[in-house]
């Protein structure tokens, strides 16, 4: 193959966005120019949704308006319900996510309408309803009967509510929060593109999701979270970390939740989702995990000079918050969904096919074989 520096569009400018950036000089996420870590600390995941949809923070009346909305869409139709519940159990929870967007656009009666309110209203939809399809689907799985939503509650307490049956620690309750707008957003990721891409040729919102879905279930992106934990239980024990990496780092393995394409001095989100950890760590009796954490993640330090990514500790996190391993991903979309939805309207309101071109490396130009030189030819290269 030709060697090509820009191989995956790494460093490629595909286009111009006003959402978020990651802002290299001081190592921070920025979200409409707002860091990412001071919106954890004081604001609500609705307020990073209105923030992202509309451009700017809400107003009280404004967030009120939102939450009674998402309130109000929580519920799941019998007829997805019943789709839903036809799925095998083995199949992955991100294959029933993917399934139920596409049930729900096609059921959108709205759904060819560009205009940035239209998409504006998609997406505070599937933010509604996304929750109680991961907590029913995680019940399912457990052979639990689904519990229906409450609009008493806010948006967290609700799906721990759906999910659990009921609504733990307020430390709990906020890390989580934490953790939804952590993941929120992220710029020209792998996922974001996949969705901005589908949207340049003039597909609809929810065909852009159900792309972001697809690419955020690899194991090199969103999947990343859940292969963390997998990579806990296959060392086993802290102690085998320096064996189980030597065994694979030589080999060329890679080793998930370390590094990251972008930021370079380490993940600006991962101190502040870390704080939370802690947190959860005392309260869900999780120091024995919090150990085998730093263990790996100081060995990596040592041995590749990489440092943790948000996949690294939200795998933690979201273990000891009690979910199912194979629905970490899932818990990434309820977040990512409102990035994806702020690209989708920005990319319809301004738009340009994407198309890029591919260096050739096949076979030069040659002329087509006859058809009896096209006859089967014994492995010695004699007629058959």
């Amino acid at each position: 193959m030709t060697e090509n520096p820009n191989r995956g569009l790494v460093d490629v400018v595909a286009d111009a966005t006003t959402v978020s950036d990651v802002d290299p000089a001081h190592n921070v996420l920025l979200y409409r120019g707002y860091s990412a870590r001071d919106l954890a600390r004081g604001h609500s995941f609705l307020d990073v949704v209105h923030l992202l949809l509309v451009g700017e923070l809400p107003a009280p009346v404004e967030l009120a308006e939102l939450d009674r909305a998402v309130r109000a869409l929580r519920g799941i139709d019998p007829a997805l319900e019943a789709l839903l519940a036809s799925l095998p159990l083995d199949c992955h929870p991100m294959d029933v996510l993917r399934t139920a967007v596409s049930w729900l656009g096609a059921c959108d009666p709205t759904s060819a309408d560009p205009s940035p309110e239209a998409g504006a209203e998609k997406a505070v939809r599937l933010l509604a309803v996304l929750p109680t399809i991961i907590a029913s689907d995680q019940r399912r799985r457990r052979g639990q009967a689904p519990i229906a939503p409450r609009d008493d509650l806010g948006f967290v307490e609700n799906f721990f509510h759906m999910t659990f049956g009921e609504v733990p620690e307020a430390d709990v309750v906020r890390a989580f929060e934490v953790s939804l707008i952590l993941f929120a957003e992220h710029s020209f990721n792998a996922s974001t593109f996949a969705a901005r891409v589908v949207t340049s040729t003039r597909s609809d919102l929810h065909s852009a999701v159900v792309a972001g879905i697809g690419a955020l279930k690899g194991a090199l992106h969103g999947g990343a979270n859940q292969a963390v934990m997998e990579q806990f239980v296959e060392i086993g024990d802290p102690d085998d970390v320096d064996e189980w990496l030597a065994a694979r780092l030589p080999q060329g393995h890679k080793v998930m939740g370390f590094g990251h394409r972008v930021y370079k001095r380490g993940d600006s989100r991962v101190p502040t989702l870390h704080a939370h950890l802690r947190r959860v760590v005392e309260l869900r009796d999780g120091r024995e995990l919090l150990g085998f954490y730093e263990v790996l993640a100081g060995a990596m330090l040592r041995e590749k000079g990489l440092r943790p990514n948000l996949d690294y500790t939200s795998g933690p996190l979201y273990h000891l918050m009690g979910f199912d391993t194979c629905m970490f991903t899932p818990l990434f979309v309820m977040a990512r969904i409102s990035g994806w939805a702020a690209h989708v309207i920005e990319q319809a309101s301004d738009n340009v096919l994407i198309r890029p071109v591919a260096v050739y490396a096949g076979k030069a130009m040659r002329d087509v074989p006859t058809v009896d030189d096209r006859l089967p030819r014994t492995l010695g290269g004699t007629r058959s």
